[in-house]
């Protein structure tokens, strides 16, 4: 009995520091993003003096009003939107189909092909070569540049194709071509519905990179109007877009000014990354899901 109650204790005591460290380590990776939701609705005098750690102090909604009359930043949106949506839909319909294709044991070259896809995972032609492409092909202030390049992910490719070999077998489908389908009818009728967990974790991957993307709008891009949202908001929080947009008025001191600036920096941070903290939940069974069976048994 002694040595049970032992075992009980020292069980307690494990479980005790793991609760405890997890603990720790949550509160060190959410209060930074919490402190940010809190400080972008607290008079930003508070915030700068150090009076805001749990709540809002003096709850304001001056920065959000400030950030939603900036024109650029609903154009922004509305760009990356758009750009998200697309580049996703495209990115779905070309890596689920080649990964299915190369899942299968029967395609003629399968290595070859396999082969020329991974190349480039580790070799790249860099910025001119890439630059010099997109110029030839008359991309350049296109707003296709944002959906057209990328759109077939290697790692993405090869984790679908993984999760093919593992839950579409073989048996599956010679029992399906027994019954009359054909190869088109087996991956769109029968493929397709068992795999969308995959299909989430893909568009997950795509609609996340392409919604934080600003590389490409950055080289790429010079119209105003074809911007996407992290550009505008770059521009408000390191060129001072805003505030030569908005302009000061001659009543207002300069230490108001640089304590909106410092308001509108946290409301910014929270109107971008609010639509991907929207859609996550709703898809996290399925991503959760996906990257087990995708990576981890291949």
């Amino acid at each position: 009995m002694a040595v049970i109650r032992s075992k009980n204790t020292s069980d307690r005591i494990v479980r005790y520091a793991i609760y405890i460290i997890s603990a720790i380590i949550l509160f060190g990776a959410a209060y930074p993003l919490y402190f940010v939701v809190i400080a972008s609705f607290s008079n930003p005098a508070d915030v700068t003096n150090g009076k805001v750690w749990l709540f809002p102090m003096r709850v304001s909604l001056e920065g959000y009003m400030k950030v939603f009359e900036h024109e650029p930043l609903w154009i922004g949106y509305r760009n990356t939107i758009f750009y998200t949506i697309s580049f996703t839909l495209l990115s779905l319909c070309v890596t689920i189909p080649s990964a299915y294709a190369l899942s299968r044991k029967d395609l003629m070259l399968r290595n070859p092909i396999m082969f020329i896809f991974t190349v480039p995972m580790f070799f790249g032609g860099g910025l001119i070569p890439t630059y010099l492409v997109i110029k030839s092909l008359n991309l350049l202030d296109n707003p296709l540049v944002m959906i057209l390049p990328g759109c077939l992910g290697i790692y993405n490719m090869i984790i679908s194709r993984t999760f093919f070999q593992n839950n579409i077998s073989s048996d599956l489908r010679e029992a399906a071509f027994i019954d009359g389908s054909g190869e088109a009818r087996f991956f769109f009728t029968m493929a397709l519905p068992l795999s969308k967990a995959i299909i989430s974790v893909i568009a997950l991957y795509c609609a996340e990179a392409t919604w934080n993307s600003y590389f490409n709008g950055l080289i790429y891009l010079k119209s105003a109007n074809l911007k996407p949202l992290q550009l505008v908001l770059r521009d408000i929080l390191i060129a001072n877009d805003f505030n030569a947009r908005q302009g000061s008025s001659a009543s207002a001191s300069m230490a108001s000014q640089a304590l909106l600036k410092e308001l509108i920096k946290y409301c910014t941070i929270v109107v971008s990354t609010l639509p991907m903290m929207i859609v996550y939940p709703f898809i996290q069974k399925h991503f959760t899901q996906g990257v087990m069976i995708g990576a981890i048994k291949g």
